[in-house]
């Protein structure tokens, strides 16, 4: 564990000691925090016309019409701002000469690769945060179910986590940054449109197709739901990206 930790701390002044982590969080929490005041306003007129009516404004409901929205809006920026997130973490060696160095050293493969994912892990759990700091005055000045609003952000981190596993993986093939974030983007685009795909499909298909579709399983958490297909599934799913890299990083060490 120390050794993951001092490669995770090594990542995390690349990341600080450049701009990437700064313009990727301040992007995150500005669009953000802008998703949040246009739907705390919307909010606030619909439930203006509401009033009017006793039976309509029983149904005013804000986790459903303010935090499930902006989960969903937050969710498509994170497979925006991600790819670049996870883009450096192998390339960057590959392209300054240091990864036969790293390779060699003492710390074994694996280590390596939990270290660097742990950094942008790290890096994803502080965008989060940050932008859950406005959020919380709706419990000072409203009544939101508190169970949604947790599973909300929990499903933001895990689904954040599945794409950056993914973007390890990429960044493990080649030594451009560039190459690097737009693979991950196209990938992590196609698991995200599968759902759309099986809206048309039938039977067995349509079963796979939502389910290996990110979009299902972030749905249910938005709506308070937490099921354990959920958490395997995205756990799989940063698993896999992993271990795809650990394949590739041992490949290259044998040539």
């Amino acid at each position: 564990m120390k050794a993951i930790w001092s490669i995770a701390k090594r990542e995390l002044l690349s990341y600080f000691t450049s701009p990437i982590a700064y313009i990727v969080i301040s992007v995150f929490v500005l669009l953000s925090g802008f998703f949040f005041y246009s739907l705390v306003w919307w909010f606030n007129s619909q439930a203006l016309q509401m009033a009017q009516n006793p039976y309509y404004y029983q149904q005013v409901n804000i986790n459903q019409m303010v935090f499930a929205p902006l989960f969903h809006n937050l969710s498509v920026v994170l497979l925006l701002m991600l790819p670049i997130l996870s883009m450096r973490l192998f390339s960057e060696e590959k392209k300054m000469g240091t990864e036969e160095l790293l390779f060699t050293s003492p710390i074994s493969v694996p280590q390596i690769i939990l270290g660097k994912y742990l950094a942008s892990l790290i890096v994803l759990a502080s965008m989060l945060i940050l932008s859950a700091i406005p959020t919380t005055f709706t419990f000072i000045y409203g009544n939101p179910e508190t169970l949604p609003y947790l599973l909300g952000y929990l499903g933001l981190f895990l689904l954040g986590a599945a794409f950056l596993g993914l973007g390890v993986f990429w960044s493990s093939l080649t030594e451009n940054q560039i190459v690097s974030a737009v693979l991950t983007f196209g990938t992590l685009l196609l698991f995200w449109v599968l759902s759309w795909a099986g809206y048309s499909a039938r039977g067995l298909w349509q079963s796979v197709l939502n389910y290996l579709s990110f979009f299902d399983h972030f749905d249910g958490m938005t709506k308070g739901i937490l099921d354990t297909s959920d958490l395997v599934y995205y756990f799989s799913f940063a698993f896999f990206g992993l271990f795809l890299t650990y394949s590739v990083i041992q490949s290259r060490r044998w040539r």
